[in-house]
């Protein structure tokens, strides 16, 4: 039997707000910031909640206000009938992309016809790390297989900066551009079809509050590196210490969400979709260097795809750190025009559990505006994973 469609009707996201307490959504629970973009993607495309068959979201830190199944509970917020499922995964920062992942593979199997991918990460209310607290989340028998311990991703990027000669000059410069492409991209208004509002007490949050404007690279230069230690710098003598807040993501708040559906149902409720779910493909990367897995998992969906990397249009690969892009550019040989191309997250931010489908709105907002065909999206993951998706415009 031939395999359905899978295409994306919609996908939009919130603003990015800073993760931190002050930040334009830290007022805003996590479960009614993700309910409210869910209402938004099914109001403005009119689409009856009842025919949903599940949603399926992204999140890290499933403690505090956002544990207990929190697509579950904000399907609930956000009004749907008590009849459509809800389930949370964790792939740590890859969380969303890998529910669209999930909502894809049901419905092109036929088990379902509309499901909602999305994700959501407030980092002001449930700091990164919250989760494991205290406790040891690897037990002995991983202690075992790595006796010298794992790292934390800030040294792995910094491990990466080593090993590829990544100078901090290198670094600086391609945050810089990230803002200024994102800071760019804002003025033309790119963004206009993917962010919707909103509402807080102190007002309406309308733009990405972690976009600055007039980064330069003296400005960048001036900040300290965020992860040195003495002990890992005696572990680690490779180890230059050239990643620094600045050449870093920011703590982030947002949720974003994409209504995925057969083409044959899509067709059959009148919606136009934007574009198709092509290929997926994710792998296991080196615990320590756990940022190189955007590399072999590009390669693994181009192949899956028959696609060359000089076929895709646009590449969005996440600026979890300027290390990151700056190996998947020199490994892949790909152009360095169509990477980011509105900047990344460096400048826009990057709520964990919400940035899969936040670059999948990006992503095929820029195809749009470029005519372009295909587009790929790649996500480093805690713990050494990569997923990778490409979407084809319709």
């Amino acid at each position: 039997m031939a395999r359905n469609d899978a295409v994306v009707v919609d996908v939009i996201r919130t603003p990015s707000g800073r993760g931190k307490v002050g930040g334009s959504l830290s007022g805003v629970h996590p479960v009614d910031l993700l309910a409210g973009v869910l209402d938004e993607l099914v109001t403005r495309n009119g689409l009856d909640p009842e025919l949903i068959d599940d949603v399926i979201g992204g999140c890290v830190s499933q403690v505090g206000e956002q544990s207990l199944n929190i697509a579950r509970n904000a399907a609930l917020a956000a009004g749907f009938p008590t009849s459509v499922p809800g389930v949370t995964v964790d792939r740590q920062c890859g969380s969303s992309q890998q529910a669209v992942t999930f909502a894809a593979q049901a419905v092109m199997s036929g088990m379902n016809d509309i499901v909602i991918a999305c994700g959501v990460e407030s980092m002001s209310r449930v700091p990164l790390g919250t989760a494991a607290g205290v406790a040891d989340p690897f037990g002995s028998r991983l202690a075992e297989r790595f006796p010298e311990g794992l790292v934390g991703q800030g040294i792995s990027a910094e491990l990466i900066a080593a090993r590829w000669k990544y100078s901090r000059a290198q670094l600086d410069e391609f945050s810089a551009r990230s803002h200024a492409l994102a800071s760019e991209a804002w003025q033309r208004a790119d963004f206009a079809r993917e962010v919707v509002s909103v509402r807080t007490d102190a007002g309406e949050a309308l733009r990405d509050e972690t976009v600055r404007p007039g980064t330069d690279v003296e400005r960048l230069g001036a900040l300290k590196p965020a992860f040195y230690s003495e002990r890992m710098a005696e572990r680690f003598p490779q180890i230059t210490w050239s990643i620094t807040p600045g050449n870093s993501s920011p703590l982030t708040d947002g949720a974003s969400a994409a209504l995925i559906m057969s083409s044959e149902r899509a067709a059959a409720l009148g919606l136009r979709p934007r574009a198709r779910l092509h290929s997926f493909a994710a792998v296991g990367s080196d615990p320590l260097y756990m940022l190189t897995g955007v590399v072999p998992v590009t390669q693994k969906v181009l192949a899956r795809a028959h696609l060359t990397i000089d076929d895709l249009d646009s590449y969005e690969v996440n600026e979890a750190f300027a290390s990151v892009p700056l190996y998947w550019l020199e490994e892949t040989g790909a152009d360095p025009a169509k990477l980011n191309p509105w900047g990344g997250a460096i400048a826009l931010g990057h709520a964990l559990g919400s940035s899969g489908t936040r670059l999948l709105a990006t992503l095929i907002s820029q195809l749009e505006s470029t005519g372009g065909r295909y587009g790929l999206q790649t996500m480093c993951e805690g713990g050494g994973m990569a997923n990778a998706t490409i979407v084809e415009r319709l």
